[in-house]
């Protein structure tokens, strides 16, 4: 296959990528310690979706023009930055749960496709990941590659982003794993929530560079 080496260096690129500590990694971290297995794997699916949306505009050349656009990259910024901001305010203020409650954490889920929304606009929203698909799509990938391959390239990485978060979700999400963190899960989602607002401001304030 001629296409075999380029697609290696996409697929250990792109994994290297996903797999480093960001806004993705923490949002899949919180749901799958304060929520079911389930919610967890329903943001892993929302934040592959966000990749294919990446691809896209990757292909038609839009990533192009965001990259060098300072006022659409500082507003794809803001958005991102504010979103969150948003998330981690809402985990920071969320309420303990009561002493006598004996319902168990399940019972809280949001609904997947709350879950699928966050983990879709946390990764869509992120100017990083806009980025790196520029980059990804005019610095590793020829561009005399024919579409279609380019197209496989992208259903890989969003495939491939399912699967890394979707292990994430198991490990995480495991009795043996929630246990420990069940005494202190209240204060593990207001860390949570700092977090993610530490990143927003990160995001907001970062270079367009």
């Amino acid at each position: 296959m001629p296409y075999l080496s380029e697609f290696f260096v996409v697929l250990v690129v792109h994994l290297l990528a996903v797999m480093s500590p960001g806004p993705d990694f923490v949002l899949i971290s919180r749901n799958s310690l304060i929520y079911s297995k389930r919610t967890a794997i329903s943001t892993a699916l929302g934040l592959a979706l966000g990749i294919l949306v990446h691809v896209t505009y990757s292909l038609v050349g839009i990533g192009f023009i965001i990259s060098r656009s300072v006022l659409l990259f500082s507003a794809l910024k803001l958005l991102g930055a504010g979103y969150l901001v948003y998330i981690g305010y809402r985990s920071f203020r969320a309420a303990a749960p009561k002493a006598d409650a004996l319902a168990p954490a399940v019972q809280r889920d949001p609904p997947p496709r709350t879950a699928i929304r966050t983990g879709f606009l946390t990764n869509v929203l992120n100017p990083k990941a806009t980025l790196f698909f520029f980059a990804l799509f005019t610095q590793v990938i020829n561009p005399k590659t024919p579409k279609m391959i380019q197209v496989f390239y992208g259903l890989e990485m969003s495939l491939m982003t399912f699967i890394w978060f979707s292990v994430v979700a198991a490990i995480l999400s495991h009795r043996l794993v929630k246990k420990n963190f069940s005494t202190v899960q209240h204060r593990l989602e207001r860390a949570f929530g700092v977090v993610l607002m530490a990143l927003g401001i990160k995001v907001a304030l970062s270079s367009t560079k």
